[in-house]
């Protein structure tokens, strides 16, 4: 099958050809056609199956044949992250280049002045996080009153990340009269639930196995001490001229640390991450696609919102708590077709994160030994700590004191020694009576 085959408009055609495609991925061929005739859809759709495409062209066709009267939001699409929302912007400004629809990002972490000034000049497409876009709605700086399309993306992730009271305040601001898009990666009971009370007699699509990874993807687990990653990981940047590599961590700390030590052993590297300012954030991604950067780190916050068109290499320098979480991952390369590989720095502690993940997936990745970075047997595994880590057993190092006076003694806080002074007051004036 074909685009064309799809009922999608000339100018839209155009645009996909534009861009290279001919023939639409399997949630494409599914989801367009149920879309363009009106119904509501719960998508089963993993990252990097041209899911984006799959709701933005039938909805592009839908707002352009329908006449509308003033500037009014007729469509609004929810994303749990930041990046994602600005792909999905670009995605409808890539594909609606003939069709004349306004689309707009918004999102936290930058000035709201200005999404409240293209608000005001009409907007028909919004593409949204949830908490930014409420804090509009608090505010009547915005009405959804009008929305004839509600995009659901990355449900699952949504819901992972605390947003489902948010999504209830959002629907509740929506017209009854519209039409639901739900997409997830995964079909949990919490999801069932949100959908039947969402979407109204939906069509099911389901286009890949519960969880399954991309299959273009090749994994490598390469099992090195927590000490030696680093220097591994340089060599191995190195020594194959990689020129693009995401490498993901599981904290922001240790994405720094590890974009400065990249930075010090001669590889241009930079980080993204939660702490981060959106305009830092949107630069150092920027950079990286354009390949003025060799090097990305991230932290969990990317895995799913980061589009890098042809993108060779993932590195898992850490392993994530949550198995799932490898899959987003390791999605952001082989995409739209292409090949990648994924690979995973795996020391002593992470050895039942890695085992959890096999378990997801229902296979062990295959291990390659780098000669001169062999495990040392004599190091025991620690626990992978989520919070911050803890300090290390054992003595404490010499020179170092616990926080307080110089002798070492711990020093009093304030409501301590106010006490300690009204006992010595009243010590005091029991001895002079």
């Amino acid at each position: 099958m074909k685009f064309n085959e799809l009922g999608l408009s000339a100018d839209l055609l155009r645009a996909v050809e534009e861009q290279g495609y001919e023939t639409p991925t399997p949630i494409q061929r599914e989801a367009i056609p149920h879309i363009l005739e009106g119904h509501d859809i719960l998508a089963g759709a993993q990252t990097g199956t041209g899911k984006t495409a799959g709701f933005t062209l039938p909805m592009l066709q839908i707002l352009g044949d329908t006449p509308s009267g003033p500037r009014r939001i007729r469509a609004l699409i929810l994303t749990p992250t930041r990046e994602l929302a600005a792909q999905v912007n670009e995605s409808v400004h890539t594909y609606g280049k003939y069709r004349p629809i306004r689309a707009m990002e918004i999102y936290g972490g930058v000035s709201a002045r200005p999404q409240i000034t293209k608000i005001k000049r009409g907007v028909d497409v919004v593409i949204a996080t949830p908490g930014r876009l409420l804090d509009h709605v608090r505010q009547r700086n915005i009405d959804l009153s009008f929305v004839e399309m509600f995009v659901l993306d990355e449900a699952d992730r949504m819901l992972d990340m605390g947003f489902i009271r948010d999504i209830k305040q959002i629907i509740k601001q929506l017209p009854r009269e519209r039409q639901n898009l739900l997409f997830s990666a995964t079909f949990s009971k919490e999801i069932r639930e949100l959908a039947n009370n969402l979407l109204d007699n939906p069509a099911e699509i389901q286009v890949a196995a519960r969880n399954a990874t991309v299959d273009r993807v090749e994994q490598l687990v390469y099992p090195v001490d927590k000490d030696r990653k680093r220097e591994l990981l340089s060599e191995m940047i190195g020594r194959g001229n990689w020129q693009q590599v995401l490498v993901f961590m599981r904290t922001k700390h240790g994405a720094n640390r590890l974009a400065k030590q990249l930075n010090q052993d001669g590889i241009t590297t930079d980080a993204i991450h939660g702490g981060k300012g959106q305009g830092a954030r949107t630069r150092a991604l920027r950079d990286f696609k354009a390949g003025k950067i060799r090097v990305l780190v991230a932290t969990d916050i990317a895995a799913r919102g980061l589009d890098i068109e042809k993108l060779p290499h993932v590195v898992n320098f850490e392993l994530p708590h949550v198995p799932e979480d490898y899959v987003h991952r390791i999605g952001r390369t082989a995409r739209a077709g292409q090949d990648g590989t994924a690979i995973s720095l795996v020391c002593i502690d992470e050895k039942k994160l890695l085992k959890d993940i096999e378990t997801l997936l229902k296979r062990g990745i295959p291990k390659e030994f780098v000669p001169g970075y062999e495990v040392d047997k004599r190091i025991k595994a620690e626990p992978v700590q989520k919070g911050k880590p803890r300090r290390p057993s054992g003595p404490r190092p010499a020179g170092r004191k616990k926080a307080g006076n110089a002798s070492g003694s711990r020093r009093p806080g304030k409501n301590a020694r106010n006490n300690q002074r009204k006992r010595f007051s009243r010590s005091a004036r029991s001895s002079v009576s």
